[in-house]
C-alpha cells in the first residue's frame, strides 16, 4: 500500500483534531482547510467532500485497529497483557482515530458505529484463543474498557482509578490468571 501524501496526511489529521476538540459541528471544511494549513481548494483536492474526509478516518481507524492487532500478537507479554496495558488511553495515534470516530458516530453516523463494532469483533476475536471461555473473554473486554474510560475521563479533570506501575502489573496478572 503506498503512503500518501503529507497534505493528505495533514488534512486527515486537522479532520481527527477538529473532531476530538470540538465534536462534529467544530470539524468543518473551513476549520479543517485552516487547521491543515491548506486553502479549501486544497482541502477538496485531497478529500471532495465532508463524508469522503469522514469515509478516511474510519479507514484510519480500522487499518490502525489490524496493525494494532499484529502488534499484539507478536508480543513476548502475550496479547492479554499487552490489550489490558494498551487500554490506558495515551494519545496515540490508535486512541486520536477511536475517540475521533466516536465523536462521529455520537452524532447518528452510521458507518462509524458500524466501524467501532467491527474493532470490538477484530480484538474479540485476537483475544479469544487466548482466553479460556467466553466469560473469561468479556472479563478480558470489560477491565480493557473501564481502563479506557477512566482514562479518557482523566483528561477531562474527572478522578478515575487509573492502575500504574507495579499496581498495573498486578492487575495484567490477575486478569491473566482468570482468563487462562
Amino acid at each position: 500500500m503506498s503512503r500518501p501524501p503529507r497534505a493528505r496526511e495533514s488534512v486527515l489529521d486537522a479532520f481527527e483534531a477538529a473532531l476530538i476538540d470540538g465534536g462534529a459541528r467544530g470539524a468543518t471544511m473551513d476549520a479543517v482547510a485552516a487547521a491543515a494549513g491548506v486553502s479549501k481548494g486544497g482541502l477538496l483536492y485531497h478529500y471532495a467532500s465532508k463524508e469522503a474526509l469522514e469515509s478516511a478516518l474510519i479507514e484510519r481507524m480500522r487499518r490502525l485497529v489490524d496493525l494494532d492487532v499484529e502488534e499484539m500478537l507478536r508480543s513476548p507479554d502475550g496479547i492479554v497483557a499487552v490489550f489490558v496495558r494498551t487500554s490506558v488511553q495515551s494519545d496515540t495515534p490508535l486512541d486520536r482515530a477511536i475517540v475521533a470516530t466516536s465523536r462521529l458516530a455520537q452524532t447518528g453516523h452510521d458507518a462509524a458505529s458500524v466501524a467501532l463494532r467491527d474493532a470490538r469483533r477484530v480484538w474479540e476475536d485476537a483475544l479469544r484463543p487466548h482466553t479460556r471461555d467466553e466469560s473469561a473473554l468479556q472479563l478480558v473486554l470489560l477491565v480493557s474498557d473501564g481502563l479506557y474510560f477512566n482514562s479518557a475521563l482523566a483528561t477531562q479533570g474527572v478522578p478515575g482509578p487509573i492502575p500504574q506501575g507495579d499496581d498495573l502489573d498486578a492487575l495484567i496478572a490477575l486478569v491473566e490468571r482468570a482468563a487462562r
